[in-house]
């Protein structure tokens, strides 16, 4: 019975030295697919470095406001239809400010898919939303200038800040059509 009780033992001890033997190399397998992962893992979408939809709705909120006070594009802009816009309109600068976090939101990736109240020959769709305001390429420039403004407001990081910047720069060209057509009939 001595010789049955030291061969369970033994058994006992060389699957254990064996366990003992092999979490080294199960430990460094393991740290390596985590290595591998992390270095896999895609970065956060804008969205998430922007901080989601309360972040973002915030700095809209604050770029909105500054823009119907901004000298050049507000409510003592030289353009005429901004003017109006910024004077008479103000009722639905609460829509707008909505309409324009989503567009943030849709356009970082985020969960919220922005639609056009207007559609036009984008997806997006701005080029009608802005064409009768005949939005100048400077005064656009002036609005990406406000972005620019707000985005420090908010402490938004030079890398997210230079994404967000390059968003909306990618749409001048809508933006501004409307402006670009009037110019061509005169």
């Amino acid at each position: 019975m001595a010789k049955a009780h030291s061969t369970s033992i033994t058994r006992r001890r060389v699957v254990a030295g064996l366990a003992l033997a092999a979490a080294p190399i199960t430990l460094a397998r393991g740290n390596n697919a985590y290595a591998q992962a992390q270095q896999t893992k895609p970065d956060k979408s804008l969205y998430e470095r922007l901080g989601g939809v309360f972040a973002i709705a915030a700095v809209v909120d604050h770029f909105s406001d500054a823009v119907v006070k901004n000298p050049v594009v507000g409510q003592k802009s030289k353009n005429p239809r901004l003017k109006e816009w910024h004077t008479k309109n103000l009722a639905r600068l609460p829509g707008l400010k909505f309409q324009r976090t989503l567009w943030v939101c849709n356009v970082s990736g985020g969960p919220f898919q922005f639609t056009a109240t207007k559609p036009g020959t984008t997806p997006l769709g701005l080029e009608e939303a802005h064409r009768d305001l005949r939005i100048s390429p400077a005064e656009f420039d002036e609005v990406a200038a406000e972005l620019g403004r707000s985005l420090d407001f908010a402490k938004v990081p030079k890398r997210e800040k230079a994404e967000v910047l390059a968003a909306f720069a990618a749409h001048k060209d809508e933006v501004t059509a409307g402006y670009a057509a009037a110019a061509k009939r005169g």
